[in-house]
């Protein structure tokens, strides 16, 4: 399945964004393109929807490390974890992500460095206990013939939808084409060492997991962390348990903070890329981001289980973030139908290639989307779960609307 994700995906998106770089190599990438095929009301609307995707990814990362951080003890059992704790332990660490960033990058990269620390640690960690653990005691999941074979039960073609999501990142390129040397030959290249070594880490992470603890085990809040506790108790390492913690945490906490300083800075391509804008524009924008965050965090909780609170907040974060791609690839069939420009990379069957990988990425978009408002079958209340990502979803779109609006008005004004 994670090979299948990155053929629906990832190909689309990496060959619309280096056909689409190349030709119109804008300021703004993805925002610029969808406003040339579209205009200027579907170009923000791109940037909007990209840049409030994105913030509503943070709380389900927070709750990954409040769940794991929770189970950093060897006595502690999943069940006792109280959504107090789960709520609690977000607000810390974004309040830390905020702390940080209002002193600026050079301080708040010190947290990012370190998440990033944490990420290989911990994920070597991970597979060495889970490889010695195979080696010792045998895998806790059977794995064979009938178990590859993926199912089309409901829980599992839910699961589908973050596959495309885990893929997402090329688009990212465009905001920052013109920092690369020789972008022409270097993305493209990078995207093709890049997709075999996603999939191997994906599906060495995956394996791992299984191969430490039973399949009915692995649950998205807890699943990595149990892996690490379940290997490293059975081989008698349980010292190693918090360090485990401690890495997952780092990752978290240095991604969260990461984006909160980066999306703050993505209204400034909005307003004017050509001029910096005053630190106050920044201030103003990572409270605002934190204040949603907050927000997201309680409304996620409210009305369910840590768990079920866990599946609202992918399934928010899955909705939002798809939607700007929609547009992405829009543009690129759009855009593929004019004539021929200098310094337009060659795509092998020329037009026909890029609209049709464009169809396709716009097919698995969709069917990402949709499935993201269907709730999974243990949610014990499955109508007020798919509200909260309906009215989510419904709340980013008129967001952007409401902001256009306000922009335009002011611009005629001249205020």
């Amino acid at each position: 399945m994670w090979v299948a994700g990155g053929l629906a995906f990832f190909l689309p998106l990496s060959v619309s964004v280096v056909y689409l770089a190349a030709r119109y190599p804008d300021d703004g990438g993805m925002f610029a393109w969808s406003e040339r095929a579209f205009g200027p009301f579907t170009g923000f609307l791109t940037g909007w929807t990209y840049w409030a995707g994105t913030v509503v990814y943070l709380p389900a990362k927070l709750y990954f490390a409040a769940g794991s951080a929770r189970l950093a003890s060897a006595g502690i059992d999943a069940a006792s974890v109280t959504p107090a704790w789960f709520i609690g332990f977000s607000f810390t660490l974004l309040a830390l992500a905020v702390v940080l960033n209002l002193r600026g990058l050079v301080v708040a990269r010190w947290l990012n460095n370190a998440g990033a620390v944490g990420r290989w640690v911990g994920a070597l960690l991970l597979v060495t206990l889970a490889l010695g653990s195979w080696w010792r005691f045998g895998s806790a999941t059977p794995i064979n013939r009938h178990a590859a074979v993926p199912t089309f039960r409901l829980a599992d073609v839910i699961f589908w939808t973050t596959l495309a999501f885990c893929w997402t990142g090329p688009e990212a390129v465009s905001f920052m084409r013109g920092e690369i040397r020789d972008p022409h030959r270097t993305i493209p290249r990078a995207f093709v060492l890049a997709a075999p070594m996603i999939t191997a880490i994906y599906m060495l992470g995956t394996a791992s997991i299984l191969l430490a603890i039973p399949a009915e085990h692995a649950s998205g809040v807890y699943g990595v962390m149990e892996a690490v506790r379940g290997a490293a108790s059975r081989l008698g390492l349980s010292w190693l348990i918090p360090l485990g913690a401690v890495c997952i945490v780092l990752d978290c906490a240095g991604s969260v903070c990461l984006w909160i300083g980066a999306l703050a800075r993505i209204p400034l391509t909005w307003q004017a890329a050509r001029a910096a804008a005053p630190q106050r524009v920044v201030t103003a924008a990572i409270w605002i981001q934190a204040i949603i965050v907050a927000l997201l965090v309680v409304l996620g909780q409210s009305g369910t289980s840590v768990r079920g609170a866990y599946n609202v907040l992918i399934e928010m974060m899955v909705v939002a973030s798809m939607l700007p791609f929609l547009l992405l690839f829009g543009a690129a069939i759009r855009l593929s139908a004019g004539a021929p420009v200098s310094g337009e990379i060659r795509i092998p069957g020329g037009r026909v290639t890029v609209v049709l990988l464009a169809v396709l990425g716009v097919a698995t978009t969709a069917f990402s989307i949709v499935l993201g408002f269907v709730p999974p079958p243990n949610e014990p209340d499955p109508a007020l779960a798919t509200l909260k990502v309906a009215g989510v979803t419904a709340a980013v779109i008129l967001g952007g609307v409401l902001a256009y609006a306000i922009g335009r008005a002011r611009q005629r004004t001249g205020a």
